[in-house]
């Protein structure tokens, strides 16, 4: 079996959550996620919700606290994804060129958020912590695959 950490970072602004959209090879058009991403060697997950901020939108950030985990399998790869409060100043910065698979980046209400994520492992654990404070969802089967740009 394969494990992939992933860190997430939530930033939010009033009643907007700021979202990226992601090219992957095996989905025709992008995703929309947290800003957010794969673990390095030696990297703690809060410096990757932090990296991955500053990477996808250009955002400078630092974690105030940790909000959910959340885990699922695709196969044999399990994939758990811890999700931080990040604070962030400033807006993002819009893509010149394609930074590392981001293709947008966009404060998004809280009430558009279950219309802009599509992907169930993605939206479902995210609007459970903002409704309700869940602090965990797991799925037996991710419902999709996807392939990470190298």
């Amino acid at each position: 079996m394969t494990r992939i950490h992933l860190a997430t970072a939530l930033v939010r602004r009033n009643d907007n959550i700021l979202l990226v959209a992601s090219r992957y090879p095996n989905h025709a058009q992008p995703l929309w996620n947290l800003p957010g991403g794969r673990q390095l060697s030696g990297e703690l997950l809060a410096q990757t919700a932090v990296r991955e901020l500053l990477e996808e939108t250009g955002l400078p950030g630092s974690v105030r606290e940790l909000c959910y985990v959340s885990e699922s399998y695709d196969g044999e790869t399990h994939f758990t994804n811890v999700t931080f409060a990040v604070d962030a100043q400033g807006a993002p910065a819009a893509p010149e060129q394609e930074r590392d698979h981001v293709v947008a980046a966009e404060w998004v209400p809280v009430a558009g958020l279950a219309n802009r994520l599509a992907i169930a492992v993605v939206r479902e654990p995210l609007l459970a912590y903002l409704k309700e404070g869940t602090r965990y969802t797991g799925y037996a089967e991710a419902g999709v695959s996807i392939v990470f740009p190298d």
